[in-house]
């Protein structure tokens, strides 16, 4: 390392996110930046300490203490192309990502981690700024073709490895423009649209066929690509969200959480939604029922657009401050997470589970809940209703953010008779292959819903095997 006893010398120095009267009046990124020469300081605080728990911390086996040490020491383009040897798309992850890195990282013991994150971002726009990223096409082409259905995080990390292997590769996505959720499903305020454009400009001058508007199973045939290509890579995501089954679900304003910031995202990128269809917490008591990022993100949403007031609730009891006992480092800390939607004006509450929906004339007005209590008995937990605890929340839009369930089965997956595992997720075997001949999956379709860095690990991964299976490799 350059400068081993940096983290005793220097600091840590978050980028910090513009003020809150100011933000909330847009829909810019909330994150600001550091000059480069704060942010080297920050990569000397990345310690020799032997044993990198920060690199076993992440999904996509960042190196991360070698880019460190090359920002530290001000090569940038070294620092670039060492963070791209694993990660495809550092310009998402170093925006989006929980940074499992950090809650690992040796310094984090006292809680105070090397900012790998932003260390992260900063390089790849330094990278971007300074011409370093460049499309570099494969020399030579193996006369394979893959189709690769979803262009989400996994579709894209996959579709990025299989053509630098030198297949011949074709993006599928449903939606009039590719990123799958980076696009549709993550707010403006965490992640610029630009971004994904930038990256896809590189991925196509590099080769990679994208054709958008176009859904398997219902504008094309999986059959006539089973025909057309070598093989078949699914990439669909878990986007089947988990519903209430409760007595008023049938009224008016209470929408999935998705279909609520997708349709946003759309807004902002031009599309025009009739007042009919519109989704507006503007004049509205918002509630949002889910305490998770997806939740977050409908909270910053409303807020922008105007709501009267916003609360959260979450089932499970609120996480504790600082790390339990059984909650050790390195793991990832399963502590209180506060985001930047939740400093904007939004009330928090927890343990609490909704009995039913509310309304007057079709149109929702409360959700009566009750307090639960959480019992953990031989290692699984019981939830019980605590009696006297009813209440009822004023709320006349209802946003569902308890996760999703499983893909999608309609069209796509029906028409393949694929087979399915125990969680109703996509079943693939140890070469990520899937009960269909030459169909593979990756990303949250085989695993169910997680993280980007793990759909882009997941999209790496698969992209390997379908290589090996094409080229006739030892799996």
């Amino acid at each position: 390392m350059g400068d081993p006893k940096g983290f005793l010398k220097i600091k840590k120095k978050p980028a910090g996110n513009r003020p809150i009267y100011e933000r909330t009046d847009d829909y810019s990124e909330v994150e600001q930046v550091l000059n480069s020469e704060d942010r080297q300081l920050q990569a000397s605080r990345c310690m020799e300490c032997g044993i990198p728990f920060c690199h076993w911390g992440c999904p996509v086996d960042n190196l991360i203490p070698e880019w460190n040490d090359l920002l530290y020491r001000g090569d940038w383009k070294g620092a670039s192309e060492r963070l791209h040897y694993t990660n495809n798309f550092p310009e998402f992850t170093g925006r989006i990502c929980p940074a499992p890195c950090e809650h690992s990282c040796v310094l984090n013991i006292d809680g105070d981690a090397v900012t790998i994150r932003e260390n992260e971002v900063a390089i790849v726009e330094k990278a971007f700024a300074e011409g370093y990223i460049k499309p570099n096409p494969p020399k030579v082409r193996t006369g394979k073709k893959v189709a690769v259905i979803g262009s989400g995080p996994a579709g894209l990390a996959a579709a990025d490895q299989l053509n630098r292997a030198g297949h011949t590769v074709m993006l599928f996505e449903k939606d009039r423009k590719a990123g799958g959720l980076l696009r549709y499903g993550i707010p403006d305020f965490k992640l610029n649209k630009h971004t994904i454009d930038r990256r896809l400009k590189i991925l196509m001058a590099e080769g990679i066929e994208v054709k958008t508007e176009t859904e398997i199973g219902r504008d094309i045939s999986v059959k006539v690509l089973l025909d057309q290509f070598d093989a078949l890579c699914l990439a669909i995501g878990a986007m089947h969200p988990r519903d209430l089954d409760i007595a008023g679900r049938e009224l008016d304003g209470i929408h999935f959480a998705m279909d609520y910031l997708t349709q946003q995202n759309k807004v902002n990128d031009g599309a025009y939604v009739s007042y009919d269809n519109r989704i507006t917490a503007e004049n509205r008591h918002v509630l949002v029922i889910g305490g998770g990022d997806t939740g977050s993100d409908c909270v910053g949403t409303a807020i922008r657009q105007g709501a009267k007031s916003v609360t959260q609730i979450e089932i499970l009891p609120k996480p504790p401050e600082e790390r339990s006992r059984n909650n050790p480092w390195p793991y990832f800390a399963n502590t209180l997470k506060t985001s930047t939607s939740h400093e904007e004006g939004c009330k928090r509450r927890w343990s609490l589970t909704t009995l039913k929906f509310l309304g007057v004339q079709q149109r929702v007005t409360h959700a009566e809940v009750q307090e639960v209590s959480w019992e953990s008995i031989n290692g699984s937990h019981k939830m019980e209703l605590v009696p006297g605890s009813t209440k009822k929340i004023e709320a006349d839009l209802i946003l569902l953010a308890m996760g999703f369930v499983h893909p999608v089965y309609e069209g796509l997956l029906t028409e393949l008779d694929i087979s399915l595992n125990g969680r109703k997720n996509i079943d693939v075997d140890h070469s990520m292959a899937t009960s269909v001949e030459k169909v593979f999956a990756a990303g949250d379709a085989a695993s169910g819903a997680s993280l980007v860095v793990t759909a882009i690990a997941s999209g790496r991964r698969v992209a390997k095997k379908i290589d090996e299976f094409l080229m006739n490799k030892p799996f």
